[in-house]
């Protein structure tokens, strides 16, 4: 049975490097797993889709309420799935800084990422708004 879920949290080291490395080791491990994504991040917050088998989805999203690199983990919805929205995606990135702010502004009061502040439905609109207007880089 395939799953989607969505999460925020907020990074506890917001360096180039250290956000890199959390992408990289997605890149990495996700496929293994059957995991596929898109990651969204800017100001310091994650906005993240996985999707994949249900236990291999809970058990991932368990890691990362345990990862020292995040805070603040919050489930934004989780709903079982008939296809995957993201199947070409090992973990696709968003970079926030390089986007048009009207897309942010779209979607909460201020143009900045603020999944703490709206449904999960919101947050996963903005998602696929990034994806159709081809805001994402790291297809597969």
């Amino acid at each position: 049975m395939l799953v989607r879920l969505l999460y925020a949290s907020r990074a506890v080291d917001t360096s180039p490097e250290a956000i890199e490395s959390i992408l990289n080791q997605a890149r990495q491990h996700n496929p293994e797993m059957g995991i596929t994504g898109i990651l969204c991040y800017g100001g310091g917050i994650f906005l993240q889709a996985i999707e994949g088998g249900r236990m291999q989805v809970s058990e991932l999203f368990g890691h990362i309420q345990k990862d020292v690199r995040h805070k603040d983990v919050a489930l934004l919805h989780f709903e079982e799935i008939f296809e995957r929205r993201f199947g070409g995606w090992s973990m696709g990135q968003v970079n926030l800084s390089k986007l048009n702010h009207s897309i942010l502004l779209k979607y909460s009061e201020k143009p900045e990422l603020d999944p703490y502040s709206c449904s999960g439905k919101v947050s996963f609109a903005l998602l696929e708004d990034l994806m159709a207007t081809a805001a994402i880089c790291g297809r597969v």
